[in-house]
């Protein structure tokens, strides 16, 4: 486990935004847990991270799985830009950093190092990842979760705090069951994060995302493959930035209480309600994944005993730990020494009990935005156009009254605004694939409440 006593890691804090007060019988609290980590390196500026002394950067492991399936030869710059991406994000590790790249198709194939070990980044080693990445080449089929498990295998080996996995496919997962990836999913949980970018136009989106929400990662698109290279060092210097793993959110709520869900709605949208693992009478821990020097909001919503006016309690306590690795029975959880408290208030003012608080407001619509987006593509592809219709209406009326701007230009792609304010809009007869797939795969991407 880390050590968490010295003075270079992130310090963490917690804020909580709420109303706290509820009318006579009211039973629903609402609050947003602003988790910020602060006082570490800082993510962006990795490779040479002058805050932290020589020696002291955490230790890292990262594992590259590039796609390369028959497919990604149609057209053949597909795989040149794939290999240049993964030297691109080799380039971009931290001396020191461990590292592996699979061959990704219908099974998985260690091609640097080899002998299911993982190489230490300095010179020497990145020039020789460089030259084994040449004799990448496209042939055979797709079963990720055979990708998954082998770099779940490799991260295991090593002795290290974090450990990340980028995952490139330009296809859909044809050689294994829907089954056999949730399988793959569920064992590589909590073992390492992923980020998953799918290349082009002839993947599945809800299978690149549902990897990226499975194992706390982000998933994107890059439509053009000659953006590859570019999107692969962001996400390489994102990944050196982090220097805390495994931490969670640690949510007790007293006796009587329900905990209804537990989402992070900022910077995107993840629930984490179905993730909870145990931790003592009354808490439970909701996993966050790696962090660096960032900022995330949560939404919890929890359902109390109503009380009599006037009366008040303590309905939730949230804080932040880092659980025993391997989920060790006996073993603490290491605190990160920030709490927040969740109050519950029973009054007959009106206006006090009526009021929302704007920033549950702001996230219960972005939340809004992402689901009606997903239905409205849904009912597009089935042929419902009214639906969809209505649900993309929606959508760019959330997106607009939100000042979503980056969601509401993507919208505007799909379906001719007539009147933002009022949700008002028209299908496009012609909607490019690549301007419909990045709208669903950025739909979760919320903007956070203005100050």
């Amino acid at each position: 486990m880390a050590n968490f006593a010295k003075s270079n890691v992130p310090r963490f804090s917690v804020d909580v935004y709420q109303n706290e007060y509820l009318p006579e019988g009211g039973s629903e609290v609402n609050a947003i847990v602003t988790v910020t980590a602060t006082g570490g390196g800082t993510i962006g500026s990795t490779v040479a991270a002058p805050a932290y002394p020589q020696g002291q950067r955490p230790s890292a492991a990262v594992v590259i799985m590039v796609d390369c399936s028959g497919s990604m030869d149609y057209p053949p710059t597909k795989m040149r830009n794939a290999r240049d991406a993964t030297a691109a994000a080799i380039d971009t590790l931290r001396d020191g950093t461990h590292f592996a790249v699979i061959d990704g198709t219908h099974v998985a194939r260690e091609v640097y190092p080899g002998g299911g070990r993982l190489a230490v980044a300095d010179a020497t080693t990145r020039e020789q990842a460089r030259s084994a990445l040449r004799r990448l080449s496209a042939g055979g089929g797709t079963a990720i979760g055979t990708w998954l498990r082998l770099a779940d295998r490799l991260l295991s080996a090593a002795d290290v705090t974090i450990r990340h996995g980028i995952l490139l496919t330009d296809g859909r997962n044809e050689h294994e069951s829907p089954q056999d990836l949730r399988a793959a999913l569920d064992a590589c949980a909590g073992r390492f994060t992923c980020d998953a970018r799918g290349v082009g136009t002839d993947w599945e989106v809800k299978e690149v995302t549902g990897i990226a929400s499975a194992l706390l990662g982000t998933a994107d698109i890059v439509a053009d493959p000659s953006g590859l290279a570019a999107d692969f060092t962001r996400m390489m210097e994102t990944a050196m930035g982090k220097e805390v793993a495994d931490v969670a959110l640690r949510v007790w709520t007293p006796v009587g209480t329900t905990i209804r869900f537990v989402k992070q709605v900022a910077p995107s949208v993840v629930d984490l309600t179905a993730r909870r693992t145990e931790a003592g009478p009354r808490a439970g821990d909701y996993p966050t994944g790696s962090w660096g020097d960032e900022s995330r909001d949560y939404h919890l919503c929890v359902t109390v005993p109503p009380a009599g006016l006037g009366q008040e309690m303590l309905a939730a306590r949230v804080s932040l730990v880092v659980p025993p690795a391997g989920g060790a029975a006996g073993e603490p959880a290491q605190p990160l020494g920030a709490q927040g408290l969740v109050r519950a208030v029973w009054t007959d003012d009106m206006t006090a009990s009526t009021s929302l608080s704007p920033q549950v407001a702001h996230y219960t619509g972005q939340a809004e935005l992402a689901q009606a987006i997903q239905q409205g593509i849904d009912l597009r592809k089935a042929g419902d156009f009214d639906g969809a219709t209505a649900k993309l209406g929606r959508a760019v009326q959330l997106a607009s009254a939100s000042g979503n701007a980056d969601t509401a230009k993507l919208l505007a792609k799909v379906v001719d605004v007539v009147d933002a304010a009022t949700g008002t809009v028209r299908l496009k007869t012609r909607v490019a694939e690549a301007d419909e797939m990045t709208l669903e795969t950025r739909s979760t991407k919320t903007v956070r409440v203005k100050k």
